[in-house]
Formats: C-alpha cells, structure tokens, sequence
C-alpha cells in the first residue's frame, strides 16, 4: 500500500511505519512536525519520504498525501500531564488537525484511520468498555481525542468518506519517549533517581505492547469495515504501582527510590478493552505484560544512546516542572 502515516516520527507511528515497510514493503510518507517527542532518530534505517510539517497545515498536507492510497494519523499530544498545564496545543492538533486531514482525505477519496484511546470512554469500575460504550472523557487530552473520532464519524455519516477508528490501551515498548509511566521509571531506576507514583498507585491499566497495537491497526486498515471502530486492547491489567515494583525487580533498583506524589487532578481510576469486535478479523496481542515489560527494560537498558540525548535536554526542566525534584 502507498500510505500517508501522520506522526509516523513518535513512538507507536514509527513503530507502524518500521514494521509496514519492512513486513509488509508498503511505500510510505511520513509527515511530523517534529515535537519534542517526535524525533527522525526514531526512523533510522526505514525507507520512506520525510515531510516535516502539522497536520493542521493545509500545505504540509497537500505535499504530504500525493500519492497515497490511504492516511494513517498517529499525530497527536499525547500526555495527559501536560494537557493540564498546556491544553491549547491539544486542541490545536486534535481538532484542527484532524479535520484538515480529513478534508485533503475527502479531496482525494482516500481511506482513513483515525489513531485514538480507550481514555474516551472515562474510568470503569468492572468490566470493558465496547465500541458501543459511552464517550466519557476525564482530561483535556481524552477529551479533544474524543471530539476528533466523533469529527471522524461524522465524515463517514454525511459525505460517506471511507474511515474508521482504532482505540488501544496503554502502549509500551521502544521508542517511547521518557515522561510516560514505564520509560520513564526504567530510566530513573537505573539511575538511581526517585521513582514516583501518583496518589496510592492503584490505578489500574490494561497494557498494550506497541508492537501489538501497530499488527491490530494494520489489520483494521485492511479490513475493517468503514465506519467503524475497533477496540484494541492489551491481554493484562496491571496496576501503575505493581508495574513499578516490577521495574525495581528487573532492573536491581534500591525498592527505597519509591516515592509517592500527589495525584493528578481527574485521573482515571481504571481502563479496560474489550477486543471481541477486532479479534473477529483475526487479531491476536502476541505479548503477555510480564515477557513485554522484560523486553522493553532490555531494549532502554541497551539503548541508551538513543534516550541519552533526552535527559539532557529540556526534558530535566520539564520533570522538575512535573515532579518538584531535579534528575540526578
């Protein structure tokens, strides 16, 4: 396929764009606009054509999509920390963003994927949320995601344009940039620097290996129905504080690094996916939590070439912003 991935230089969008071109050979076009988690390093040794650009501009658009057969967008912010002090820049992407590209994709009659999250659906006490559950987004940045499928939606339903929605859980895995809960607790641990939990550590994630996130939206891409959304989620729940104490185990940290911090304010108290919709075409997660978390504390343990560069930049001012304590 000749594909338009947005975001393609972030985390899960050059995951997608690594395992598309090479186990697959699709040609692929990645536009980025290069934030700071965005980053072309995450890109070395991939065939594809760089566009560096916003979704929410028309012109970097327009060079970007010549071509393809099908848009894939991945742009986004994705924190929900820094949504709460910065929500601007997450309206500007999701909602801007999403209905330029969709535009430039109706222009061209070209398929569409929408990239979003189970924080749509808000916390659930037991159970999983299905497609069919009610939107109830806790955070500036669930929010605008929320309101960007729902612009999706109503693409499919009044100019019949060709889309359809991937909702995943908590990815993890390479190339996840260091202010998310498990990069980021790898790198403090070996470290040595303080480890810190928000409120008890109890909140509850149904976690996702990357790799596993990007085999389902290719699947999707390829045969989901067109007007529909598809839940992806992980095959474990983990509360964030368990997690932690695994870290701790794996990597050989002091368990007294240990902090706890106050909790964000509307943080949610658990998500949980339910697949059945997506594993009607076929699909499989391929990672337990407990082999995928080895393997990412591998992965950071053995790059650190690669998140070097991050710590040193203007990352340390963000986590003492976030965390009131310098990096050591």
């Amino acid at each position: 396929m000749k594909l338009l991935v947005c975001g393609g230089a972030g985390f899960i969008g050059s995951n997608f764009v690594r395992a598309r071109v090479s186990e697959f050979g699709d040609e692929v076009t990645v536009l980025d606009k290069l934030t700071y988690a965005g980053r072309k390093e995450n890109l070395e040794g991939i065939d594809h054509r760089f566009v560096h650009g916003a979704i929410e501009d028309p012109a970097s658009v327009a060079d970007a999509i010549r071509g393809a057969e099908a848009v894939v967008n991945f742009a986004a912010e994705t924190h929900v920390d820094r949504s709460i002090s910065e929500p601007d820049a997450f309206v500007r992407t999701h909602s801007l963003g999403t209905f330029v590209l969709l535009e430039a994709a109706r222009e061209h009659s070209l398929r569409y994927l929408q990239v979003s999250t189970d924080e749509v659906y808000g916390s659930i006490e037991s159970g999983s949320f299905t497609e069919e559950s009610p939107l109830e987004p806790s955070s500036p940045y669930s929010a605008t995601k929320a309101g960007a499928d729902l612009l999706v939606q109503s693409y499919s339903r009044t100019f019949d344009l060709e889309t359809v929605i991937c909702r995943g859980s908590n990815n993890y895995g390479p190339y996840q940039y260091p202010e998310k809960l498990i990069p980021l607790m790898i790198l403090n641990a070996l470290h040595g620097d303080q480890l810190p939990v928000y409120g008890d550590g109890q909140q509850v994630r149904n976690w996702l290996h990357v790799s596993d996130f990007c085999s389902g939206i290719g699947r999707v891409l390829e045969q989901g129905a067109s007007g529909e959304v598809y839940n992806v989620g992980g095959p474990d729940e983990c509360a964030n504080l368990e997690v932690v104490e695994r870290i701790i185990e794996m990597t050989g940290a002091d368990p007294a690094l240990l902090t706890y911090v106050t909790d964000r304010p509307g943080h949610d108290r658990r998500y949980s996916l339910s697949s059945e919709k997506i594993k009607a075409l076929g699909w499989e997660a391929q990672h337990q939590f407990a082999q995928g978390l080895a393997e990412t504390v591998a992965w950071y343990q053995e790059h650190a070439a690669w998140w070097e560069p991050i710590r040193s930049g203007d990352y340390r001012a963000y986590y003492e912003r976030q965390y009131g304590k310098s990096l050591g």
